[in-house]
């Protein structure tokens, strides 16, 4: 799937405030969520199941992976 990833649509989070260390994802595949590290875009991209990336930004969002 790299091949296929390499005019895949990337994008940050709103929630980056600008910082230069950020996860990108791509949108446009429909089972899978690639996601890269913004700081190093010609790196390896993970591909996540659609589901199971849904499932962490919901957790991440409701603070259950929150240090406090």
């Amino acid at each position: 799937m790299q091949g296929d990833l390499a005019k895949a649509p990337w994008r940050k989070s709103t929630h980056s405030g600008g910082q230069n260390g950020c996860v990108e994802v791509a949108d446009g595949y429909p089972d899978v969520t690639p996601v890269r590290d913004s700081k190093n875009p010609d790196g390896p991209a993970l591909v996540f199941p659609a589901e199971a990336w849904q499932a962490f930004v919901a957790a991440t969002a409701t603070g259950e992976f929150s240090a406090t």
